[in-house]
């Protein structure tokens, strides 16, 4: 990351956020007067003030074909009645205005106690008990990487090389897995993290990377939260004892944690100028890749 790099304005700063938050509620007959920024990492997420909506728009280009993914994902778990966020009903999606993409989600107040390892495992279960339906596209994970990479909106030679040649080597293990559970519907990104304690229970929310492919992915980003994330080992027990799996004791393990690291420390990647808190997190993470040091404690993106 280069001091000239640096000293330019990303694509979507705070304000320009905002401004593209209001092109979007004005094509959809919305107020976003006080709306509220609750995430600005993979999507600019805002919660609506005057109407009990989520605004979620979409952060980077290359990612725009995602927005159309996620609404037939959303469409694909309303119809099988799978406790999840609802699209909201009434308005064409994703929703496109001034050169921005997003899409609008039903807001569900919070109520109950915090989901945890056991509710996520038995949601699991009916996400990958569903029949899969051509309409879903199949899980292609180094796919996305390689898009964040090269949309970094700052990267240097360097770190752009290595992130590259970490890329060629996961995948290259990746083809060699031979998975020991069928392929089903996976939500694609499955920590506590997207899950609502709703008024009649937990729902799976951030549906951007549901798709078809092998259901140990789902049970990879737990794991990986317990081991490099600091999350209490208890969680994803619950999550394995539920599920009846643990993925942690299957020898393929390890490329999926591999792929899990790297899927997460790449997400930011589209907006370090946008929102450059996260470079100093990104440095610990890249040096630690690089040092091949599995030890190294995390913080996730703020």
């Amino acid at each position: 990351m280069t001091s000239r790099t640096r000293a330019a304005e990303g694509r979507y700063t705070r304000p320009k956020l905002a401004m593209a938050l209001a092109e979007i509620c004005a094509a959809a007959g919305l107020d976003p007067r006080g709306a509220k920024l609750v995430r600005f990492v993979n999507n600019g997420v805002f919660l609506l003030r005057e109407h009990p909506v989520i605004v979620r728009i979409v952060l980077a280009p290359s990612f725009s074909y995602r927005a159309v993914n996620v609404v037939e994902a959303g469409r694909v778990l309303a119809e099988h009645q799978v406790p999840a966020v609802r699209l909201l009903p009434g308005v064409a999606q994703p929703v496109r205005a001034g050169g921005h993409l997003a899409t609008l989600w039903q807001a569900v107040p919070e109520a109950g106690p915090a989901p945890g390892g056991s509710d996520l495992g038995g949601l699991l279960r009916q996400v990958h008990a569903l029949s899969v339906p051509s309409t879903l596209p199949e899980w292609r994970p180094m796919e996305d990487v390689r898009r964040r990479i090269a949309d970094a909106e700052e990267l240097d030679a360097a770190d752009c090389a290595f992130l590259q040649h970490y890329c060629d080597d996961v995948e290259e293990r990746l083809g060699r897995l031979e998975f020991p559970l069928a392929r089903s519907v996976v939500h694609g990104d499955a920590h506590l993290g997207n899950l609502i304690a709703g008024p009649e229970g937990p729902l799976l929310c951030d549906l951007d990377s549901l798709c078809a492919g092998p259901p140990e992915w789902d049970l990879t980003p737990m794991a990986v939260g317990m081991l490099r994330l600091g999350a209490p080992p208890e969680r994803y027990r619950e999550l394995a004892a539920v599920y009846g799996f643990d993925v942690t004791a299957w020898p393929g393990f390890q490329v999926l944690r591999d792929l899990r690291e790297l899927k997460i420390t790449a997400s930011v990647l589209p907006i370090l100028r946008s929102n450059p808190g996260v470079r100093e997190q990104l440095r610990i993470r890249l040096r630690s890749m690089r040092e091949g040091d599995r030890t190294v404690q995390w913080e996730p993106y703020r």
